[in-house]
């Protein structure tokens, strides 16, 4: 099928040196427990663009050699080879002028990974990917079966924003009205500043959705904000997606994104986060969002969203270990023993 994947903003990379696959031909990744996808679209963009160029930026933003293989220090497992195994798909066409074909296109290949039982784990890409990518997984688990943990600045439950439906401050109310993911399972973390407005505000509490604000996560503290929310996230649903845009963190610790709000997670909170999220819950697909390179500085924010999607490949290959072991492990505290 040409032209529906591969690479289109860069080299034909892929993430660290994993082995390359095709995404409509589930031979190529028979063995893969992750499938990582490229999703370069900005075409949902309401403020500075360039997030087509990020699933490029994120994939090879290491200074260690691109060899398939990252053990964590902290989890002591291999995220890439060994205790887990992750092919690369390449990334999805997405042409940013027609934002409905894109979706459509990316939700085929997410599905088509996500039925084979293989965790997609995709690369925006604006946040207008997260309603494709977790419709994607809903449509192989079953529609509200999957729960959503949203990192972000911003709730994105517009509704028309330019005169559409499609944009990256809409995803989650697409999500909900579709029925893919329940708005009662719904857990937004980090939001703060000045949008949305009290119509949309009251939308989202009609839906039943819980939005811890920056200001609350202070109040409370982070983990006490994380444990409440996976009650939520796992009651009633087999799966959770796990989206994460980067401009949760503060603007000091990711500059390169497309709507900059001050006051937000530091990058060692959002990767201790990450951690907790896929060792802790079922997590059946992931999305990392809203790198736009042409604004960041020293590759700051490609380097964090890098370590992002490490941290969660960590956590997934240690719960699994763990599971099939019989073992469990607090992942707040360190492996003291080395194992």
């Amino acid at each position: 099928m040409p032209g529906r994947y591969g690479s289109q903003y860069g080299p034909d990379i892929t993430f660290l040196g994993v082995p390359r696959c095709t995404w409509s031909d589930p031979s190529t990744y028979e063995d893969a427990d992750v499938v990582i996808i490229g999703a370069p679209f900005d075409g949902g963009t309401s403020h500075r663009p360039g997030t087509r160029f990020g699933p490029q930026y994120i994939r090879q933003s290491c200074y260690l050699p691109h060899d398939g293989s990252r053990p964590s220090l902290a989890l002591r497992v291999d995220g890439l080879r060994g205790d887990l195994t992750v092919h690369d798909a390449g990334d999805v066409e997405m042409y940013s002028g027609d934002a409905e074909r894109s979706v459509r296109s990316l939700q085929e290949v997410v599905y088509a990974v996500a039925r084979t039982g293989t965790i997609p784990l995709v690369l925006g890409g604006d946040h207008t990917i997260a309603w494709p990518d977790a419709a994607g997984v809903a449509e192989h688990l079953g529609a509200g079966r999957v729960s959503m943990v949203h990192f972000d600045a911003h709730a994105d439950t517009g509704d028309v924003n330019l005169g559409s439906l499609v944009g990256h401050g809409q995803p989650m109310r697409r999500l909900i009205e579709s029925g893919a993911v329940r708005g009662d399972r719904f857990l937004q973390l980090g939001l703060r500043g000045y949008w949305p407005g009290p119509e949309t505000l009251e939308w989202m509490a009609a839906q039943g959705m819980r939005s811890y604000e920056m200001s609350e996560i202070v109040a409370r503290g982070l983990d006490e904000c994380l444990t409440e929310a996976f009650a939520t996230a796992t009651d009633e649903c087999d799966g959770v997606f796990l989206s994460v845009d980067i401009d949760v963190c503060d603007p000091g610790h990711a500059p390169g994104t497309g709507t900059p709000e001050p006051g937000g997670l530091t990058g060692r909170e959002l990767l201790d986060a990450v951690r907790r999220v896929t060792y802790e819950l079922p997590v059946a697909g992931v999305d990392v969002v809203e790198v736009s390179p042409p604004y960041d500085n020293a590759d700051i924010t490609s380097a964090l969203a890098n370590r992002v999607v490490l941290e969660a490949l960590s956590g997934i290959a240690r719960r699994r270990r763990d599971l099939r072991d019989g073992t469990e492990w607090d992942p707040r505290r360190p492996l003291l023993d080395g194992r």
